[in-house]
């Protein structure tokens, strides 16, 4: 299974699920990080840690740790430009 945290910049894909423990979770849950949303990594900080994320519309910096809860669809799908 891919995770958020191994998608190399400037690809988008769709969420297939959040793990993590109950309140991350549910935090990320009300950030919007749904399963089938859309997601980009838009960039990474000098040394690897945190990423830079786009998700409905929104930008994000989340550590690379917690990127590794965040199941992704393998194939990189055509995500709109924003």
């Amino acid at each position: 299974m891919s995770t958020l945290a191994s998608l190399p910049v400037g690809t988008g894909t769709r969420i297939l699920h959040v793990g993590g423990e109950r309140g991350f979770r549910r935090r990320l849950l009300e950030l919007g990080f749904l399963p089938g949303v859309e997601v980009r990594v838009l960039g990474v900080a000098p040394m690897g840690d945190p990423l830079d994320v786009a998700v409905g519309g929104c930008r994000f910096s989340i550590r690379r740790a917690e990127a590794e809860a965040i199941g992704v669809v393998v194939e990189p799908v055509q995500v709109a430009a924003k």
